[in-house]
């Protein structure tokens, strides 16, 4: 098979348009590269010659030149006429008021008490209090009569008590007299009997002795303060006594 040319009339202008735009656009690149270097340089060129010279730093001002503030003036004092203090120290000055002296005037008023009546007015009271004190003393009779009394009446009970006890022993005459003290403990125990004067019959003393110690507990009062007046007691038999 055999090849024939044949003639394109259009292929001609369109490849010579396409080899202008290849043209135009490797000389816009060309050109743009070679205008942004020269733009750069340019500009550090300018920057390095744009740099500001050294600036020296600002004078400092002097202490005899700083501004001095202006003084004020003086005040212009108003010229107002001051009152008198003496004249404002009598205007304020309130009056004083003088009270009456309400006790001196009852004092006054009261009538004085003449001598004679201050006389028996002390009298009066001298009366009253030598009343008192004989009231005070006839009831501290009173009150010693009835503790005497009690004392006594339990002094009689211990001794009729002991006496109950004594084994009189013969050939004792009537008249023998024997006398102890007897020292008690609280509840009428006996702490202890002392022969303070003989009869003259050692066995009437012995006798006694015996029934002092036998007859314990001895009777005393309830009233434990009335012990003081028995812790002690001075006890005397006699053989008449006992019949």
């Amino acid at each position: 098979m055999s090849a024939t040319l044949t003639y394109e009339p259009y292929r001609l202008p369109a490849g010579l348009l396409a080899l202008a735009v290849h043209c135009i656009f490797f000389a816009l690149l060309y050109f743009g590269f070679t205008w942004q270097i020269r733009t750069s340089e340019t500009m550090s060129v300018e920057l390095w010659q744009s740099l500001p010279e050294e600036v020296a730093p600002p004078p400092v001002p002097k202490v005899a030149e700083a501004v001095q503030p202006a003084q004020p003036e003086a005040l212009i004092k108003p010229d107002i006429a001051l009152p008198d203090k003496k004249d404002k120290r009598k205007a304020e000055a309130k009056p004083v008021v003088i009270k009456p002296d309400i006790k001196k005037t009852e004092v006054q008023a009261t009538p004085q008490i003449s001598e004679e009546q201050k006389q028996a007015e002390a009298e009066q009271r001298e009366r009253l209090a030598a009343q008192q004190a004989a009231q005070a003393a006839r009831e501290k009779a009173a009150q010693d009569a009835a503790i005497d009394a009690m004392v006594n009446e339990y002094k009689a009970k211990i001794i009729t008590k002991i006496r109950r006890n004594i084994v009189k022993p013969p050939d004792v005459p009537d008249d023998a007299r024997a006398e102890f003290r007897v020292t008690l403990l609280p509840g009428g125990t006996v702490l202890s009997a002392e022969l303070k004067k003989s009869s003259g019959n050692v066995a009437y003393d012995n006798a006694v002795e015996r029934a002092i110690l036998k007859s314990q507990p001895l009777p005393l009062p309830a009233d434990v303060a009335m012990f003081n007046r028995f812790r002690v007691l001075l006890l005397v038999f006699r053989p008449a006594e006992l019949r």
